[in-house]
């Protein structure tokens, strides 16, 4: 199997050149990755390298803590998108999520889909490293009633990555109508296997090119 279309080209770092940026997206146009997923600041110039392809411009939202207002998530999207995004992966309010209160990280996420007025793609990020395996369950049907498009697993900023467990609990607890992307720590072709086998839609991943 070909998964060059399920890898978001991920480069976040935030020492990121301009000469780094262009280089990850040099490699996403001649790859034919699925996205460049890329900090806001670099999504206009995203958009310009990659207008003539067929590569997605994604960028993140309330990255990497999620502990942003949800206005200022809003204001995000909104931003990224007037400058080309066209996916945008936005991180929970994970202290809220810890402590219960589930209809603020659902009114979150749902301000960002809304933001979004249909015009891009949104990815959730629940840091799974850092919740339960029974408030991933609950998170999962949160992100699934809010109407996004994809639940992540990682930042690639905290603790750890993306498990095959973690990603065959979440693809149990999305349904099939939700996208499942596994990100952090996915090096190698046989974990990108695993994790697609588990359940994964959607790859994210800066070792792409190997």
């Amino acid at each position: 199997m070909k998964y060059n279309k399920l890898i978001d080209h991920t480069i976040l770092k935030a020492d990121t050149t301009r000469e780094a940026v262009q280089q990850v997206l040099d490699e996403a146009i001649q790859h034919g990755f699925a996205s460049v997923c890329i900090n806001p600041y670099w999504v206009p110039l995203a958009f310009e390298v990659l207008k003539d392809s067929d590569v997605k411009v994604c960028t993140v939202i309330g990255f990497p803590l999620g502990a942003n207002t949800t206005n200022t998530k809003a204001f995000e999207t909104k931003d990224a998108i007037a400058n080309g995004a066209q996916e945008v992966d936005m991180v929970i309010n994970i202290g809220e999520m810890k402590a219960g209160n589930y209809d603020v990280v659902q009114a979150d996420i749902e301000a960002v889909v809304e933001a979004t007025n249909g015009n891009a793609l949104v990815k959730v990020i629940i840091e799974t490293c850092l919740l339960t395996k029974e408030e991933i369950e609950t998170v999962s049907k949160i992100v699934r009633a809010s109407g996004a498009d994809f639940i992540k697993t990682s930042t690639g900023f905290s603790t750890s990555g993306a498990t095959v467990e973690d990603v065959a609990l979440m693809r149990k607890n999305v349904g099939e109508e939700v996208g499942v992307k596994a990100s952090g720590g996915v090096r190698t072709k046989e974990l990108m296997q695993a994790m697609v086998e588990a359940g994964a839609t959607r790859i994210g991943t800066s070792n792409g090119v190997y």
